[in-house]
């Protein structure tokens, strides 16, 4: 995934990194599901300045995933354990980078 040129101007040239979050439902979380509660959970994750990008109920290893443009990991990890909190859902949130800068990056590793 690029940046658009719209999306380089509104932030000014830098990107917000980008985190993928995968959710766990334990059977105490289960009980609670809502659209009540997933908009609190929302409300959470802008709380701590995300920028939702999409949100999937999926079927698997992982019940939950979601694509979320943070400032950064300290506010990754801050909405991660609200939302457990909140909801009781085990989140693993990780960064993810775009695989253009992904292959860019081992190419000058393998230089190394």
């Amino acid at each position: 995934m690029k940046l658009e040129e719209s999306d380089i101007q509104k932030t000014g040239g830098i990107g917000m990194p980008i985190f993928m979050m995968f959710g766990k439902y334990s059977s105490n979380a289960l009980k609670g599901i809502s659209p009540e509660r997933t908009e609190k959970a929302v409300a959470l994750i802008k709380k701590h300045g995300g920028d939702i990008k999409s949100m999937y109920a999926v079927l698997g290893e992982h019940d939950l995933v979601f694509t979320i443009d943070f400032p950064d990991s300290d506010h990754a990890m801050a909405a991660s354990v609200a939302l457990y909190k909140l909801t009781g859902i085990h989140f693993v949130t990780s960064p993810v980078v775009e695989v253009e800068k992904f292959d860019k990056l081992i190419g000058e590793a393998k230089e190394i």
